[in-house]
């Protein structure tokens, strides 16, 4: 984990920050995932069904559940101080090119692309987030994650 000074996080812009440990998306996230959103679709939920008609033959996560997970992700690899909160503040170009099977491990590639003043507050952090398959060719998901950093 790389630990930065919020006035030093710009001389990491254009590297790669890290990864994260490997997290397994269970089935039973996927289904905790589908009861808290209402997304019940049957790939994500009906195991013999998956195993006979989808084209990955296994149920796979809801791509916004991967997605989701990019916060808690990301703060096993950088660790901000000299700030007081660190808020959510949005995702660029956001994909999935892969489906992750129930079982499947990811784990999340940083890079920095950007870092902005707003104003004496607030600092803006653009970071390239790849959330990679464990031995899959293509990663889960790729987006632009926007964190905003208050000063403490």
């Amino acid at each position: 984990m790389l630990t930065v000074q919020l006035d030093d996080l710009a001389h990491h812009r254009n590297s790669v920050i890290g990864h994260s440990p490997w997290k397994t998306i269970s089935q039973e996230m996927i289904q905790a995932f589908a009861d808290a959103t209402g997304d019940h679709q049957w790939i994500h939920l009906d195991v013999e069904r998956a195993r006979r008609e989808s084209p990955w033959k296994s149920t796979v996560a809801h791509g916004f559940l991967t997605a989701s997970l990019i916060p808690l992700l990301n703060q096993q690899v950088i660790n901000v101080q000299g700030k007081s909160a660190s808020i959510n503040y949005g995702l660029n170009k956001l994909r999935f090119p892969a489906a992750v099977k129930a079982g499947a491990q990811i784990r999340s590639k940083m890079e920095l692309l950007d870092v902005t003043r707003v104003d004496e507050q607030r600092t803006l952090a653009t970071y390239r987030t790849t959330l990679e398959i464990r031995g899959g060719e293509k990663p889960a998901c790729v987006a632009e994650h926007l964190a905003m950093y208050v000063r403490s």
